[in-house]
């Protein structure tokens, strides 16, 4: 295994700076609409990019994904790192083609330094030993994730999603606004809230697509007491199979190095709980490492899975 340090050299660990009034991204196909700054009682304050497909029209109801690390998706040009989803190519072609329904695509922007309080699961954390919590902490800090006693504040993001902004995007845009046409996505860190998210909140979201899953939570494998957390909370809260639709992936370069493993073990679990090929999707990527770019490749794969026509 190589060593942490060469692993946080190596790998894309998507941490952005926010710039207020940033342009918009620039896109291939539909448009972005921006909400600056969105307030929160629950979170601070960001930015909200809305795409809209290519003929968006008020007299259509349109499904919606949220998506996690919005200032990631849509611009290279833009990015911290010169690598971008490009969620609106892969999206415009697929609804060109007919395979996916309509729908709108929510970019939220994470929180910059707030980004792993606001996407580690709360609930797996609080229920580790105080032990358990301080060896967590200890490992972020020397990640430099964190300067004091770790904790996330992941559920405050959620009831942002779900009490602030989902309200605002039913009112806004023509949308459909049942939990059978309400999805959520997002990779590494972005993966496990989108777990969470559909696991919390399964009255809200049917499915959710879950790119290079973070599960080990930190930056360590050793002496983690992360991913067996993981695994007994969503032993207790995989929502109902018949009503809900999940997706994995990873590959296994850089930091998806740390991932097929676990991924396997829950794989195990979801067949436990009775998913099966109708609601439950994870697909392995050798060779694949943890970046924008590896996402974009496969992004064609979650959205025909949550989205087929």
């Amino acid at each position: 295994m190589r060593s942490l340090a060469f692993l946080l050299l190596c790998i894309n660990i998507p941490v952005i700076p926010i710039h207020a009034q940033s342009p918009l991204p620039q896109v291939v196909g539909g448009k972005i609409e921006r909400i600056e700054q969105f307030q929160s009682e629950f979170i601070s304050a960001r930015t909200v990019d809305v795409w809209l497909p290519e003929g968006y029209s008020d007299s259509i109801q349109y499904a919606v994904l949220y998506m996690h690390d919005g200032q990631m998706l849509f611009d290279p040009e833009q990015t911290w790192n010169k690598q971008a989803w490009n969620a609106d190519d892969v999206a415009s072609e697929l609804l060109a083609q007919g395979r996916l329904e309509p729908f709108i695509l929510v970019g939220i922007w994470n929180g910059g330094a707030t980004r792993h309080t606001d996407y580690f699961p709360q609930q797996p954390f609080v229920d580790l030993s105080q032990a358990e919590q301080d060896t967590v902490t200890a490992q972020l800090k020397r990640a430099g994730r964190t300067r004091e006693a770790f904790m996330p504040q992941s559920d405050g993001y959620l009831k942002f999603i779900v009490n602030e902004l989902k309200p605002y995007i039913d009112t806004r845009y023509s949308v459909a606004t049942g939990k059978e046409h309400t999805f959520v996505a997002g990779s590494s860190m972005g993966g496990l809230i989108s777990m969470y998210a559909l696991c919390e909140y399964p009255e809200v979201f049917g499915g959710a697509a879950c790119l290079s899953t973070h599960w080990i939570g930190t930056f360590s494998p050793e002496n983690n007491p992360v991913p067996d957390a993981f695994l007994r909370y969503l032993e207790n809260k995989l929502p109902d199979p018949g009503e809900h639709k999940i997706y994995f992936d990873c590959g296994d370069q850089t930091l998806d190095a740390f991932y097929p493993e676990i991924q396997q073990q829950v794989d195990a679990l979801l067949i436990e709980k009775g998913y099966d090929q109708t609601n439950w999707l994870t697909r392995y990527f050798p060779g694949e490492n943890h970046s924008e770019d590896a996402w974009n490749k496969r992004l064609h794969i979650p959205l025909e899975f949550l989205l087929k026509k």
